[in-house]
């Protein structure tokens, strides 16, 4: 009789491990499909969107909130002081590049670092200079319509004081 208890006292230990290994397992694959699954949501998630910091771009931003008329005289007048304002940019962005190798060298040189970043305001001021007569031209050729969406740009943004009401 002894012999019988042990047989069935070993089967009922080799039961539970089974439970176990079972357990364990779909504990493992249902872990394993989560996780795919919130893989997969999250891939459909959109990332930050990525803004063209050109003049251009810059420009078409501006000129998709201005009706069309507007838009064109803003665009025609980028295109024909396009080289002007890229150059200006191109320039202000050499300059940036200046500052970061100031902040990198080894050894490190304070006054090296304020002249760079001098250069970078000159540099930066002569950017917004060119985007400024840009706009300033093109906003003596627009309606009154589309001069008050430049006054309002960004769009999103909360007026600062109300608009004159003639």
């Amino acid at each position: 009789m002894k012999l019988a208890t042990a047989t069935l006292g070993g089967q009922a230990g080799s039961g539970r491990l089974l439970l176990l290994v079972s357990l364990a397992l779909n504990l493992f694959f249902v872990g394993v499909v989560g996780a795919l699954a919130i893989k997969h949501y999250i891939a459909l998630i959109p990332g930050p969107a990525v803004v063209d910091r050109t003049a251009a771009g810059r420009v078409n931003r501006l000129a998709a909130t201005l009706p069309e008329s507007d838009a064109q005289i803003l665009r025609a007048n980028f295109r024909a002081n396009s080289t002007d304002v890229e150059a200006a940019q191109h320039a202000y962005r050499q300059a940036q590049d200046v500052v970061r190798a100031a902040l990198r060298a080894e050894p490190f040189d304070i006054g090296r670092l304020r002249l760079a970043m001098g250069q970078t305001r000159a540099a930066r001021q002569k950017f917004d200079e060119s985007l400024q007569n840009l706009l300033a031209l093109a906003a003596a050729q627009m309606s009154v319509a589309g001069r008050n969406k430049l006054a309002d740009w960004p769009p999103h943004r909360q007026q600062s004081t109300p608009p004159k009401t003639q």
